[in-house]
């Protein structure tokens, strides 16, 4: 098994070099995936590119946050790498819980290690309230309570199981991926391994998260997850009969 931590990052400059730096003091190689920063932020990520230990791959044009994981994953695969680890580029995300998440992958590795979050003051409760439709729509369309939480963006994906799910959701390319890709691989009978993990939002943080236009291209996702769920009922039901509801 080798794991590399692959970060999205649009407009992140002023953030990224910390993430990066936690990242590589944990021993954990990087690939930064820019996804049309400006010229301010791609100067430091060319910079932080000379480093040992971490890549950039380069989108000409921002295509959004899903779109950029999955470059991501897919050169992480390309490179020689089993796992990758999904981790935001704003600093929200607690790199001191790496090992941890590391630690789980060893253990199963067969597993997708998916950080659900605690968080602190700082969550804007919009934020924090709206997540709750998401999760019912997840436990409905996965006939079950095994994802937590479906929106957090610092997990570990194995990505051999990975890939050929990416292939069936050409559509999520921004904020409504990763939900989507959590729900396809609970249906591709990958197991979850829910992790708490401390989430903060920096007073000074960089979010593009569109409340309107995401909003919108999450509740297409569901409705695209829902007629989905449909055809895996049966196998579904069948899981849950043999407790798998949680597992």
């Amino acid at each position: 098994m080798s794991c590399i931590a692959v970060i999205p990052v649009y407009n992140h400059g002023g953030a990224i070099g910390n993430v990066v730096d936690a990242l590589l003091a944990h021993g954990l190689p990087v690939l930064l995936v820019d996804d049309g920063s400006e010229a301010g932020c791609a100067a430091v990520l060319d910079t932080l590119a000379r480093r040992d230990g971490v890549t950039l791959l380069r989108h000409a044009s921002n295509q959004g946050k899903g779109a950029a994981c999955a470059s991501g994953f897919r050169e992480a695969a390309r490179l020689g790498y089993s796992h990758a680890l999904q981790i935001d580029a704003d600093g929200q995300h607690d790199t001191g819980d790496v090992p941890r998440f590391l630690a789980e992958m060893t253990a199963r590795p067969d597993a997708v290690i998916a950080g659900c979050p605690v968080y602190d003051e700082s969550v804007p409760k919009g934020r924090l309230y709206g997540r709750y439709a998401t999760h019912i729509w997840v436990w409905i369309n996965t006939l079950s309570l095994r994802i937590t939480d479906s929106m957090c963006g610092y997990r570990i994906y194995p990505l051999a199981p990975t890939l050929p799910v990416l292939v069936r959701m050409p559509q999520a390319r921004r904020m409504d991926f990763d939900p989507e890709v959590l729900v396809r691989l609970d249906w591709a009978g990958v197991p979850v391994v829910n992790l708490p993990t401390r989430v903060r939002y920096p007073a000074d943080g960089v979010s593009h998260f569109d409340y309107w236009q995401d909003n919108v291209r999450i509740s297409k996702m569901h409705t695209r997850l829902f007629f989905g769920m449909l055809r895996h009922a049966p196998r579904l039901l069948m899981r849950l009969v043999r407790g798998g509801a949680r597992g």
